[in-house]
C-alpha cells in the first residue's frame, strides 16, 4: 500500500511537471506570435509610408491607437479570462489580432486605425492569459525565472519580426507581409485547442461580467504600496520599450539613411540578445539580487542606453549603433519577468489574471502616452533623439526613486 501510494504521489508530481513545462511552451510560443503581429506594421513603417506618403510621426498615432485599446483590454480582462479560460481568451485575442492586421492592408488611414484598435485589443490578452495560467502552475520560488522564459517570446517575436518583415515588405510589398503574419496569427488559435481542456480547468462560467470590475481591480492594485510601485514602473519601462520597438527601425532608416533591410537586421540583432538577458535576470532576481532593486538598477540603466541612442550619428559605423541596440533591448525590453513575477507573488488567490491585467494597463497608459509625446517632439524638433531622451527621464526617475526606497528600508 505504502508503495502505492508512493508511485501515486510521483505520478502527480511528474504530471504537475509536465503541465507546467507544456503550458510554459505554449504560452511562450503564443507569447511570440503576438508580439510579432504587433511590431509588424511599425517595423515596416518606413516601406508604408513611402508607399501611401504619410507623415511618419502617424506611426505614434497607430501605437497610441493600440495602446488605448490595450489598456481598455488590461483593465477589465481579468472576469473574463476566470469565466471562458486562459488558453479561450488567449485564442481570442490572437483571432483579433489576425483580423486587426488584415483590414490594414486596404491602405486607407481609418482602416489603420480600426486595425490598430482591433489587433490592441486582441494582442493585450496574451500576458494576463498566460500569467493567469503560469502563475497557478509555477512553484513561487521560481516564479521569476518561469516567468522570464515565457516573457523570452517577446524578443523572440520581435526578432523574428525584424528579419522576416522588411524582407517580406521589400520582395513582395508591405501589404503581403501583414497577411503573412495574419495567417501565422490565425495558425497559432488552431494549434493552442487541443490544450482548452487540459489547462482551463479552473474557468468558473458563473463569473459575472460587470463593468464594476475595473474599477475593483485598479483600486485593488493602487491601494497595495508595493503594486502601486511596479505600475509606475511599468508604465515607464512599457512606454520606453514602445518607443525602441516601434521608431528605432523608422530612426535608422529616415534619420540616419539606413536602408529598411539592414535596419531590420540591426534590429533583430538586438533583440535576439534579450532572449538570454530576459533568462539572466529571470534568473538573478530567483537567486541573488531581490525583484525590486534589480528592476530599480535596470530603470537606471535603460535610461542610459536611450541617452546613447539619441547620440546615434549617421557616420558611425553599423556595430556601433547595433551595440547601443544591443543595450537598449538588454534593458529596455527584457525585464518583463522579474515585474510580473513579483506582480503574480503580489496578487491575491485566484487573481493573478485580473491582477496583471491592472498593472499592465497602465503599461498601455505608458505605450499611448510616450509615443504621443515622441511623435510631438519629432514634429517640432525634426529629429527623433529628443523623443528617446523623455523616455529615458522617465525611466531614470523610477530607477533613481526605486534605489533610494531600497536604501531607507535598509538604514
Amino acid at each position: 500500500m505504502r508503495r502505492i501510494l508512493s508511485l501515486s504521489v510521483d505520478t502527480r508530481r511528474s504530471l504537475k511537471i509536465f503541465n507546467l513545462y507544456l503550458a510554459l511552451g505554449a504560452m511562450t510560443v503564443q507569447q511570440s506570435f503576438a508580439t510579432l503581429g504587433r511590431s509588424t506594421v511599425p517595423l515596416i513603417a518606413a516601406a508604408i509610408v513611402l508607399d501611401l506618403g504619410v507623415d511618419p510621426a502617424l506611426v505614434g498615432v497607430y501605437l497610441a491607437i493600440g495602446a488605448v485599446a490595450g489598456f481598455i483590454t488590461t483593465m477589465g480582462c481579468g472576469g473574463f479570462i476566470v469565466r471562458y479560460g486562459a488558453l479561450r481568451m488567449t485564442q481570442v485575442g490572437m483571432l483579433a489580432l489576425a483580423v486587426g492586421l488584415a483590414v490594414t492592408t486596404a491602405g486607407w488611414l481609418p482602416l489603420f486605425a480600426l486595425g490598430a484598435f482591433v489587433g490592441g485589443l486582441g494582442q493585450a490578452l496574451s500576458t494576463p492569459s498566460s500569467s493567469h495560467l503560469l502563475g497557478r502552475l509555477s512553484p513561487r520560488h521560481l516564479a521569476p525565472l518561469i516567468f522570464s522564459i515565457k516573457q523570452t517570446g517577446v524578443p523572440a517575436g520581435l526578432m523574428l519580426a525584424g528579419v522576416v518583415a522588411p524582407v517580406l515588405a521589400v520582395e513582395s510589398g508591405w501589404r503581403t507581409a501583414l497577411l503573412v503574419v495574419a495567417g501565422l496569427c490565425l495558425a497559432t488559435v488552431v494549434a493552442l485547442q487541443p490544450l482548452r481542456a487540459r489547462f482551463d480547468t479552473d474557468r468558473n462560467p458563473a463569473q459575472p461580467l460587470s463593468p464594476a470590475d475595473i474599477r475593483t481591480n485598479v483600486a485593488s492594485v493602487l491601494r497595495d504600496p508595493a503594486l502601486r510601485t511596479l505600475c509606475v514602473a511599468m508604465f515607464s519601462f512599457v512606454g520606453l520599450q514602445s518607443l525602441f520597438t516601434g521608431f528605432f527601425v523608422l530612426y535608422l532608416v529616415r534619420g540616419l539613411g539606413y536602408d529598411l533591410e539592414r535596419a531590420g537586421i540591426v534590429f533583430a540583432i538586438a533583440v535576439a540578445v534579450a532572449v538570454p538577458a530576459r533568462i539572466g535576470w529571470g534568473w538573478l532576481a530567483s537567486r541573488l539580487v531581490k525583484p525590486a532593486t534589480l528592476l530599480a538598477l535596470l530603470g537606471i540603466a535603460m535610461a542610459g542606453a536611450a541617452v546613447l541612442t539619441a547620440l546615434i550619428d549617421p557616420a558611425w559605423p553599423t556595430w556601433a549603433a547595433t551595440g547601443i541596440a544591443i543595450a537598449f533591448s538588454v534593458t529596455a525590453v527584457s525585464w518583463h519577468g522579474v515585474l510580473l513575477a513579483e506582480v503574480a507573488r503580489l496578487s491575491p488567490s485566484g487573481r493573478i489574471g485580473a491582477t496583471t491585467g491592472a498593472v499592465l494597463a497602465f503599461g498601455d497608459a505608458g505605450s499611448l502616452v510616450l509615443p504621443l509625446l515622441f511623435s510631438a517632439a519629432l514634429s517640432i524638433t525634426g529629429g527623433y533623439g529628443s523623443g528617446f531622451l523623455i523616455g529615458g527621464a522617465l525611466a531614470l526617475g523610477v530607477g533613481i526613486a526605486g534605489l533610494w526606497r531600497r536604501i531607507n528600508r535598509e538604514t
